[in-house]
């Protein structure tokens, strides 16, 4: 299960990594600083949002979470 902090990680299936207080756009050419406020306030609620579902979706007992995996 994919888990993302707010103070740094990869925000899973995506080519978007937080390090520190600030969201980079990575690809195998290297790295791009996201400067965009209002880029990077979707990037932290979409990342917020992901977080609480996984919360959620591990508080369902093994039976339940058969069907989602």
């Amino acid at each position: 299960m994919a888990h993302f902090s707010s103070r740094g990680g990869r925000l899973v299936g995506t080519p978007v990594v937080r390090r520190g207080a600030h969201w980079w756009l990575t690809s195998g050419a290297g790295s791009l600083l996201a400067t965009d406020p209002v880029f990077t306030g979707e990037l932290d609620r979409f990342a917020a949002a992901r977080a609480a579902a996984e919360r959620e979706i591990a508080q369902l007992t093994p039976k339940c979470r058969r069907w989602w995996s």
